[in-house]
């Protein structure tokens, strides 16, 4: 497998960084539209060495199968609004697989250069949702990955693979809903992804640990709830608040609805009655948001300010995260643990059950293991399994497919053979 990875900021490189210690692949092209920040991931790899991910043979990618990193993975410009030139790219190194680690603006893009060229692709993060134009807080517009999915059939008729959503969540949070469904359950009542962590970052009162360009995006659109007798339909940012209790010491945390792409992906695949995803974000965070939305500053259209030159166009939204620091620096200064999981809610072998998957990361061992924050890691882990899968032959598809239209087990072991394993709680 040789492939295109697209996007080297905290997650691009955390990619690098767990994949170097696989062997499934023969070239890993790293492409950003900073030059030097593509160089600058694969550079690391040659002088930092891979990490050998625990129980990984040989033959399958760990230590000891005698290439270098450098020998595997090199360093490219790209500009990814360019399709064309993404396409050309991907051509000119022969590449199998787009791997889209940008935010979800390049999504549509990259999207259509991987089907020109004819090569495989996955994201972590799908196309953007448009608010519906007169009753935004009860009826969808369109949805996350609606662009995406209009294109099924194309990809379909080509014989292509379009992994769409593959990082935690949605990724593994996906996965866990169809493990849930196949193995232990027999009617599911509610499907509730539920995000929450106890991380602090020293020194900031207000540093998110992801791009602050897509927790906009996901915190202030109408968030979306999906009912069987009813469709998916919206509700007011940060509504429906409850406590959830997060396993490994996290405790409980308030958790709201919002916009994910779980809810859009998880009921095409898998039969419950009621899918949701709440996120613990905290008052304060909930309250920035919402002060910069009042403001404006979440906007993305441009707006004139004065500038040395003359006036000068710029995104709002753009300006908010030149201001913040890189969640991908954070690692050093921030303690404690990020949880993903998957709640559900059904009956087996005709009585009530509860159970929550759910996969915990601490920041300490990401830092000591790859040199990468908690939040970037956990997202970063789960294409780089899903690639592999793809590239033994576990997983076959073509079309647009999420996660739940696979054989979650493999993927589960393979997680775990990384070194990173998941767990459940039976509630």
């Amino acid at each position: 497998m040789r492939v295109l990875l697209i996007g080297a900021g905290g997650v691009g490189t955390a990619i690098t960084r767990i994949a170097a210690g696989r062997g499934f692949f023969e070239r890993m092209v790293v492409a950003d539209y900073d030059a030097s920040r593509a160089a600058a991931a694969v550079a690391a790899l040659a002088t930092e060495g891979a990490p050998a991910t625990e129980g990984a043979p040989a033959t399958n990618g760990g230590a000891g199968d005698g290439r270098r990193p450098e020998d595997r993975f090199a360093a490219a410009r790209i500009d990814a609004s360019d399709e064309a030139a993404v396409a050309e790219l991907l051509a000119r190194e022969r590449c199998d697989v787009l791997l889209n680690a940008t935010d979800p603006r390049f999504v549509m893009p990259l999207f259509r250069a991987a089907h020109a060229a004819g090569a495989h692709y996955l994201d972590m993060a799908m196309s953007l949702s448009r608010p519906h134009p007169d009753r935004p807080y009860e009826e969808c517009g369109i949805k996350l990955g609606d662009e995406q999915f209009a294109l099924a059939a194309d990809w379909e008729k080509a014989d292509r693979l379009a992994l769409v959503g593959v990082g935690v969540e949605p990724g593994l949070s996906d996965v866990f809903a169809r493990y849930a469904a196949d193995e232990l359950f027999d009617t599911i009542e509610e499907i509730g992804v539920r995000d929450g962590a106890n991380l602090t970052v020293e020194g900031y009162d207000f540093a998110p640990s992801f791009s602050i360009w897509t927790t906009i995006e996901e915190c202030l659109n109408p968030p979306v709830v999906f009912e069987k007798d009813r469709g998916w339909f919206t509700t007011p940012p940060f509504s429906e608040a409850e406590v959830f209790d997060f396993p490994e010491g996290i405790g409980p945390v308030e958790c709201v609805n919002v916009e994910h792409e779980e809810v859009l992906l998880i009921p095409r695949w898998v039969d419950a009655d009621r899918v949701t995803f709440k996120y613990g974000l905290g008052a304060d965070f909930i309250n920035t948001l919402q002060v910069l939305h009042q403001v404006g500053l979440d906007r993305t259209d441009p707006v004139t300010v004065p500038g040395a030159g003359g006036p000068v166009e710029v995104s709002p939204r753009d300006v908010v995260a030149a201001c913040l620091p890189d969640p991908a620096a954070l690692g050093d200064r921030m303690r404690g643990k990020t949880c993903a999981g998957t709640w559900v809610k059904g009956t087996r072998n005709g009585r009530p059950r509860e159970v929550y998957l759910y996969h915990v990361v601490d920041n300490e061992w990401s830092m000591r293991e790859y040199g990468s924050q908690a939040v970037v890691w956990q997202t970063a882990v789960n294409p780089v399994v899903a690639l592999e899968l793809i590239a033994t032959g576990a997983w076959e598809g073509k079309g647009v497919l999420g996660p739940e239209a696979f054989d979650p087990r493999p993927f589960l072991a393979l997680l775990t053979e990384y070194g990173s394993p998941w767990g459940m709680r039976e509630d």
